[in-house]
């Protein structure tokens, strides 16, 4: 008898979740079938939602036989944040690609764009991830020059400057903002 309880709840949620995975999908257009993998195991680094025998929700993300990624999640508004990060992000790097601004730090568009799907599904979420972002940015802080430089180190390079003497070189042309 328990253990049929727990395969009805376990497809109840299931559906559940299918359910407002499809419908925020759809908020930030893409279209119903899209994320459709997301149940599927891979082997690909593609994250994908395991619900185990106790009803505890994973998104885990496995490589070549390994497990890189397995955050349990403690409902469901966090597994949606989760997967929706990823997916706002994959969306606004694609974005960025399409309209690169070659001198501009790439996560300026990345952050923007992705900040903007996020807060067509949930504001909160936004919310996390403008932390997360800052989080990124105190670390790693924006360098707009940093694409043309990395191009012009490379020039350098095939001209046979030491690594010593490009680097010099490219920040002075391209200096660190």
């Amino acid at each position: 008898m328990g253990e049929n309880r727990e395969k009805y709840m376990k497809e109840n949620l299931i559906l559940k979740l299918n359910q407002q995975i499809k419908e925020l999908a759809l908020r930030i257009g893409l279209t119903e079938n899209s994320t459709t993998q997301i149940w599927e195991e891979n082997d690909f680094a593609y994250p994908f939602i395991e619900i185990d025998s106790s009803g505890e929700m994973h998104l885990k993300v496995r490589e070549r036989g390994q497990i890189f990624e397995d955050k349990i999640a403690k409902d469901i508004d966090e597994l949606l944040y989760w997967i929706f990060s990823g997916i706002t992000f994959s969306m606004a790097c694609d974005f960025e690609l399409k309209n690169r601004i070659e001198t501009q730090d790439c996560r300026r568009m990345i952050f923007e764009k992705q900040n903007e799907l996020l807060k067509k599904l949930n504001d909160d979420w936004q919310e996390r991830e403008i932390e997360c972002q800052t989080n990124i940015l105190k670390n790693y802080p924006i360098d707009d020059f940093a694409g043309l430089r990395a191009s012009y180190c490379s020039k350098l390079r095939k001209k046979g400057y030491s690594e010593k003497d490009i680097e010099k070189i490219a920040y002075k042309k391209y200096p660190f903002k």
